[in-house]
């Protein structure tokens, strides 16, 4: 069976969508270095705020209010995209925690062991069946918390809570019938009442660094249209690719991390940091081979 013009076109405009989505998630932490003196939290807050904002614009330039009406309209089976909202902004709020203090390095280790922590989470709340590539690789990656754990004296608590919460975040997410732009919109309305309240507390204590000055303003403005555009263009590359090879392109954004950690931050590497990482590394290698045999054969 050959492969017609068309479906080439599709899967290098798929790959390019991933490669777009992939390395602008990768760069977050070039953006949120730019904050000067502003809590977490509150970017936090803006982000969720602004991210409404821009997505109702979007919502209604794509027209995709459809599915949005038709989840609002069955409150009962809001909990679930509750639950998404809460995770999702917690992995927020600790990823730019992260950026703050610099710990990137610890943020991308967290996003590289997302895979096997979805693979340890289906197993135990899905009873899905786990290979035994996939077996050795989560083994892998509980060992190299181990490690850290006896040399370093300390947990990596910002890796396990990034890649727990949003591992957690991706098994709820697929109980929920929405896809990525709706759902994102959801969620974020449902937490816009909250952040709202925050931003009238801050204001009120004359805590708020909004309108203070110009940049610190347009930066806040701007964490809106940055959490929207890559999910734009993975949304793109979902539908031109198999799950197989956006499998492979997510490792680009802790990649990108890892080295802006690095390169720019000067973040130190120690020697027992760098055995962690080739221990997740060659879990996710394990688990990457297994995913590529077990992909469903296409008949020729």
């Amino acid at each position: 069976m050959t492969t017609t013009p068309t479906a080439d076109t599709q899967a290098r405009q798929g790959v390019m969508f991933g490669l777009a989505a992939y390395t602008m998630w990768g760069c977050f932490p070039l953006f949120f270095a730019l904050f000067e003196g502003v809590p977490a939290f509150e970017i936090l807050i803006h982000r969720v705020l602004w991210s409404c904002l821009f997505l109702v614009g979007l919502v209604t330039l794509l027209g995709r209010w459809a599915p949005i009406r038709e989840a609002l309209g069955q409150p009962r089976r809001l909990g679930r995209v509750l639950g998404c909202a809460l995770l999702i902004a917690l992995n927020w709020g600790l990823y730019i925690y992260s950026v703050e203090t610099r710990h990137v390095l610890q943020a991308s280790l967290g996003y590289f062991m997302t895979p096997l922590v979805n693979v340890a989470l289906g197993m135990l709340v899905l009873r899905e069946t786990m290979h035994r590539l996939q077996a050795v690789a989560v083994a892998l990656a509980a060992l190299a918390i181990v490690l850290q754990l006896v040399m370093l004296g300390e947990l990596p608590w910002i890796s396990l809570a990034l890649a727990f919460s949003f591992g957690t975040y991706g098994l709820l997410r697929k109980q929920v019938p929405l896809d990525g732009l709706s759902g994102l919109f959801v969620e974020t309305l449902l937490l816009l009442p909250l952040g709202l309240l925050t931003l009238g507390w801050l204001t009120q204590a004359d805590l708020s660094h909004f309108l203070g000055d110009t940049r610190t303003t347009l930066l806040l403005i701007a964490s809106g249209v940055i959490t929207a555009l890559p999910l734009l263009a993975f949304a793109g590359a979902a539908r031109r690719l198999r799950l197989a090879t956006l499998g492979f392109l997510m490792y680009l954004n802790p990649t990108i991390q890892f080295l802006i950690a690095l390169l720019v931050f000067g973040e130190p590497l120690s020697g027992v940091q760098l055995a962690t990482f080739v221990l997740i590394w060659t879990g996710l290698a394990l688990y990457s081979w297994s995913a590529w045999q077990s992909r469903p054969r296409e008949v020729r």
